[in-house]
């Protein structure tokens, strides 16, 4: 063939190649889910829903990559990726206001939680926006955070003076509360910490700490629920704008329906995984079958907690949210503390 017709054939490839590639819209996903992960089936399933509708994604885990998962905010919000998994809680170390969406002892059930994640979506949604050019398309808990031990435990009065993993400010402010020290982890330096004593104690949901194989280093397991550690699905700003009508409702459907999917996995399947950690029926799937100490929780402990958090957590994290956004407070009690029954005072 000569030179100039060979030429002319690349050529044609090329544009071909160049058209299908336009036809395709390229999604860059990071996320926290592995496969041992509770979530990670329907993650799955939402990125199969979004090639069928015309995304090309390109999934990294963190792990993997050896990224810090509380950086996940700055690289959706940087276009690094178009989107990622982020944890509300360690991210509000950028802004406050985040936290305000999960804080420890305003919604320890799932339904009051929901509840909160409704009134204040909006809101958050608005800041990711305006702060750091994302949002969040899908908003979930991992479930409710309870408390692992390798240490005796029958109530939190016995967490005084040992070290406890925590990873947002407010949960902090209840360990010193209650006398312990805490220790901020992300979740995948928790299972080290604890076999090598640097943390005697973790909080996570029953879900994760199983998959996680947290009873393997732990001995006691309290379920007193003090929040649901909310994530997000965001994506970059630009990004989501970019794309077209159509191209657009086909990736809010496919988010809606992945937030649905881990609504329900937290409602529904905490207490199988806590049953299988503590030696109690454990059906085949993806736990695992431990013999923890399953402690009886207290009203006494409920109150405590409850308490802490009107008379410390709510008007600490009130003061500092004000602090970098001026009307913080007001927007926050209008909206979760409108649905849970609480008002914050700032002086």
């Amino acid at each position: 063939m000569p030179l100039s017709a060979r030429t002319y054939t690349l050529a044609l490839v090329a544009g071909f190649m160049t058209t299908a590639t336009a036809e395709a819209q390229s999604l860059r996903w990071l996320t926290q889910s592995q496969e041992s992960a509770a979530q990670y089936p329907a993650e799955i399933s939402a990125i199969e829903a979004a090639g069928a509708a015309g995304f090309e994604v390109s999934r990294n885990e963190f792990q993997v990559l050896g990224v810090n998962l509380a950086d996940a905010l700055r690289l959706v919000g940087s276009g690094a990726f178009d989107l990622a998994t982020v944890q509300v809680g360690s991210a509000a170390k950028d802004d406050p206001f985040l936290e305000g969406i999960d804080l420890i002892g305003v919604s320890t059930d799932m339904n009051d939680l929901k509840e909160a994640v409704d009134a204040y979506r909006e809101a958050f949604n608005a800041r990711l926006g305006e702060k750091f050019g994302t949002k969040a398309m899908a908003i979930w808990p991992f479930g409710p955070q309870v408390f692992l031990c390798n240490a005796e435990m029958s109530s939190l009065a016995d967490l005084d003076g040992l070290k406890v993993r925590s990873f947002t400010a407010s949960m902090s402010t209840l360990l010193e509360e209650l006398g312990a020290t805490p220790v901020t982890l992300s979740f995948p330096e928790v299972y080290p910490a604890l076999q090598r004593g640097v943390a005697s104690c973790g909080v996570t949901s029953p879900t994760s700490s199983n998959t996680g194989k947290w009873p393997e280093v732990t001995t006691h397991l309290y379920p007193l629920s003090v929040s649901g550690s909310v994530q997000a699905h965001m994506v970059n700003l630009e990004w989501l704008n970019g794309l077209d009508d159509e191209k657009r409702t086909a990736f809010e459907a496919v988010m809606a329906d992945l937030e649905a999917a881990l609504w329900d996995l937290a409602i529904a399947t905490n207490g199988t995984a806590q049953s299988c950690s503590t030696g109690g029926e454990c059906p085949d799937g993806i736990y695992t079958s431990y013999d923890m100490t399953l402690v009886e929780v207290s009203d006494e402990d409920k109150a405590r907690v409850g308490e802490i958090s009107v008379s410390k957590i709510l008007p600490e994290w009130g003061a500092r949210c004000e602090a970098s956004y001026e009307g913080c407070v007001a927007l926050w009690n209008e909206t979760v503390g409108a649905a849970r029954g609480l008002s914050i005072s700032v002086e």
